[in-house]
């Protein structure tokens, strides 16, 4: 193990024993921990420690007693850090690489546990559809973000078995809480926000989030533009019923930068090229719109059973032009080309879930009956057209020419899934059974101007489930151990012409959970042994090439992660990962793209107290640590370890006004995120964001 990598696994774990230690020793008098109950984890949640999450298993069970690795990501935390994006707010969450293609306004694509997650992300529980990745969600309009860890088929359908991250929505709440304001960077970012939260009657609240933005890229050429609306409401008509309404709406403009070859990269004049615009303002154009729409109802029986139902509409519609770069053909003469993309996708999500608690003898069930329904349509055009060289030194303007690969696609998928769970309790004991069975159905045409169309008529079905054991001691100690499964479905046919069969997941896990019982905190221990099988490979039989499922993805690894609110106003969030994986088949023995063996990260917030002469400033700083890693699955870039720096103080100047200043990569580390063949993309630069946020 590196040194450097393990002295800050060494420092952070010390700093989290030391600072428990301290608030144990500083209480006289222990209180009895909680382990049910532990707030709605759609509300609000002061400070970083969330003890309960909705993804986990889709009851809200408490954290420390879910048999699996989940990561929360609250509010305050985002807040705090500054982050404006999903990647950046999942990079203090161990085995997440949040930003892994560096600065790219488009997407959020997360890499968790050696495996890409932008098919893998949920808004409210329901799965954000796009066959090319989920888009960048504005994270202003969200409450919190969880991550639950390994594969979660058994309770949410086809996916990636390195899990799901889902988005929780700001939800109505009945309390009046008002907020407004305004931030500005030194590279010209620009917003405006707002969230108002009304509760009109002791049955009926409303909610209004908005945000006018303009952020300003590395590349001076680069600006998204976005502007969001979130809409909530929640009506109880009766202490036994509950209905949230659920919309947003969100329009941007975003371009990514064109990248730069690998052979230009790492010969001394990075921080120049970071900022090179290989593009042309004249072509570059992105136009993006998604709406969403739908419900949560939670109905209680006088049974004691209990109804949910949580339904969306998603429309998605993006037009884009971007350049790409590929090969250099001298020293300062890139070639490059240009893509043209229109898509026009809708999402159907509609899931119906009964509970209930049950008593044998001396156990304690909580069972779980769902049907899960999902319809996605996919009406998408894809070109890539030459375009001239462009001579770094010399730059002129952009030549495009003819579309010389047209590809459109028209797919629907439609998937079923029923679902079983059991929560069982016995004294300390506790344990989950699930198990789901999903019909997938995949038709349409998929066309392109050199093999001609190509039909989709594919069925699959898959049967998942997953199992955990765990038992809670009074101290606040759960140790666990669990075992779940995964699918995936492919599209096409092998070398012998027969249907690709799903890809399939299985992990084990063991670890152990604190949560203190004498304040704020919880920590978490996990090792993890997960496996991709049914991965396709190219092969050439006979003189033939084609595809065969022989491959196979392993990652096995070690993840340390704690968050808690110690003594005199000290809050702290720690990390630390180390993931050894490989590919089996094509690249045999190579590391996945995107995976470094170690990760780590550290963040401290100090308040200082109240009849003190700072009273009301907040000081927060914090490393992140990325390995070495493999831009591609082959190999053939490597990109150097990196360790950035951020600082962030606020003060509340008066009660209701707080003045805020983020500053993120605080060395101005210039480093590159990520290699392919569409060229090399570099990191975020230094950016120092004011605030000025005001309360009521």
């Amino acid at each position: 193990m590196n040194t450097r990598i393990a002295l800050f696994a060494g420092a952070s774990l010390l700093a989290l024993h030391a600072a428990a230690v301290a608030q144990e020793a500083a209480t006289t008098e222990l209180n009895e921990i909680v382990v049910s109950g532990q707030g709605d984890p759609t509300a609000p949640t002061e400070g970083y420690v969330a003890k309960s999450a909705a993804s986990g298993t889709k009851t809200g069970a408490p954290v420390l007693e879910t048999q699996r690795s989940v990561s929360v990501v609250t509010r305050d935390e985002i807040d705090d850090r500054g982050a404006q994006t999903l990647g950046q707010a999942l990079s203090t969450t161990a085995g997440v690489v949040g930003e892994p293609f560096g600065a790219d306004p488009r997407f959020d694509s997360p890499v968790l546990r050696g495996f890409d997650m932008r098919n893998a992300q949920y808004l409210n529980g329901l799965r954000l559809m796009r066959s090319q990745g989920a888009p960048s969600y504005d994270i202003y309009g969200l409450e919190r973000v969880e991550v639950l860890k390994g594969p979660a088929s058994s309770l949410y359908g086809s996916g990636t078995p390195a899990g799901v991250i889902n988005m929780e929505q700001k939800h109505a709440q009945f309390k009046d809480a008002y907020e407004a304001g305004t931030g500005l960077s030194i590279d010209g970012d620009a917003e405006v926000f707002f969230d108002a939260n009304k509760a009109l009657t002791d049955a009926f609240a409303a909610r209004v989030t908005g945000k006018l933005a303009k952020t300003e890229e590395d590349i001076d050429e680069l600006t998204n533009k976005r502007g969001y609306l979130g809409l909530a409401t929640r009506w109880s008509p009766s202490d036994a019923t509950t209905i949230d309404f659920l919309g947003s709406y969100q329009k941007d403009s975003p371009i990514t930068p064109a990248g730069i070859p690998f052979a230009l990269t790492g010969q001394g004049n990075d921080e120049d090229l970071r900022d090179l615009y290989a593009g042309d303002a004249s072509v570059d154009d992105s136009d993006r719109r998604m709406s969403n729409i739908g419900y949560e109802l939670h109905h209680e029986f006088d049974s004691g059973w209990a109804l949910d139902q949580s339904a969306r509409y998603q429309k998605f519609d993006w037009d884009y032009t971007g350049f790409y770069v590929s090969t250099l053909t001298a020293p300062s003469t890139i070639n490059r080309g240009v893509i043209f993309q229109d898509e026009d996708t809708w999402t159907a999500n509609l899931d119906t879930r009964f509970s209930g608690d049950l008593q044998t003898g001396v156990v304690d069930h909580k069972l779980l009956f769902g049907l899960d329904l999902r319809k996605y349509g996919d009406n998408t055009t894809t070109q890539f057209a030459t375009s001239s060289a462009l001579d770094i030194s010399n730059p002129t303007p952009a030549t495009v020419g003819a579309p010389w690969y047209t590809k459109t696609d028209d797919l629907t998928l439609e998937q079923a899934g029923i679902y079983a769970q059991d929560e069982l309790s016995l004294d300390k004991w506790r344990a989950t059974l699930g198990i789901r069975h999903d019909w997938t159905d995949q038709q349409g045409t998929s066309t392109n101007n050199f093999s001609g169309a190509t039909i989709i008529d594919q069925q699959d079905s898959a049967t998942t489930s997953n199992v955990g054991l765990s038992y809670v001691f009074d101290s606040g100690f759960a140790p666990y151990v669990s075992y779940a499964t995964s699918f995936d479905p492919e599209i096409g046919t092998d070398i012998d012409g027969n249907q690709l069969n799903p890809t399939t997941g299985e992990q084990w896990e063991i670890g152990v959970k604190y949560q203190p019982t004498s304040f704020e905190g919880l920590f978490s221990v996990a090792l993890y042994d997960l496996t991709q099988d049914n991965v396709s490979v190219t092969v050439s039989e006979g003189g033939l090439s084609g595809t065969r499922q022989i491959g196979q993805v392993k990652s096995r690894g070690l993840e340390i992660e704690g968050a808690a609110e110690i003594a005199m106003g000290w809050s702290v969030k720690a990390a630390y990962s180390y993931n050894d994986a490989e590919q089996v088949g094509t690249n045999d023995g190579k590391m996945p793209a995107n995976m470094p063996r170690h990760t780590g990260s550290l963040w401290l917030a100090y308040d200082f107290a109240e009849d003190t002469a700072l009273e009301g400033l907040t000081l927060a700083g914090g490393i992140r640590y990325i390995g070495e890693r493999f831009g591609d699955n082959a190999n053939t870039y490597e990109l150097d370890p990196v360790t950035l720096v951020d600082l962030a103080a606020k003060y509340k100047v008066t009660e209701k006004a707080t003045l805020a200043v983020n500053v993120n990569n605080l060395t101005d580390e210039t480093y590159v995120a990520n290699c392919g063949s569409f060229g090399c993309y570099y990191g975020s630069g230094r950016s120092v964001m004011g605030t000025l946020t005001v309360r009521w």
